[in-house]
């Protein structure tokens, strides 16, 4: 089952790879090319830019599902750490590594959500530098062609 943090930084992906790939530029006849000479143009641009990147802004990548975060590990050691101290300390060793427990899973899973949190950044950038790629590829082509690309 997928925690609420790992749906929403799925989400936040989500939305900002589209928001790069949504982006197309702007282009304008500068030679006095029809609409349809224009849209014919842009459907070979497309393809030929596709072909040479490798990127299609028609299917952008899949988020990739951020990994289950592992809390035994935290735990286990906090239950260690708290059993060691309750027992220096002359205190009940269970209370204590009980204790332990708890703080160590907490610990861990704010790693883990850091951790989902960067992957989703980079993730993230990666996706825009793609669209950039394509989107210079694309601008060639057109720019070749006669059009202003902005």
């Amino acid at each position: 089952m997928k925690s609420m943090t790992q749906i929403a930084i799925g989400a936040a992906i989500l939305s900002l790879s589209f928001a790069a790939w949504a982006q197309k530029p702007a282009v304008y006849p500068a030679k006095g090319q029809s609409a349809t000479q224009q849209s014919k143009d842009d459907g070979e641009c497309y393809a030929w830019a596709k072909k040479s990147t490798g990127i299609d802004p028609a299917n952008p990548p899949q988020a990739a599902a951020a990994p289950a975060p592992q809390r035994q590990g935290g735990v286990v050691r906090g239950a260690a750490a708290g059993a060691a101290v309750g027992a220096i300390g002359g205190n009940d060793v269970g209370n204590a590594a009980v204790k332990g427990a708890v703080v160590g899973g907490v610990a861990q899973r704010s790693r883990a959500k850091g951790a989902q949190q960067q992957a989703a950044a980079q993730q993230s950038q990666q996706s825009q530098q793609s669209m950039q790629t394509y989107n210079n590829a694309y601008a060639a082509c057109m720019s070749g062609r006669g059009y202003t690309v902005k």
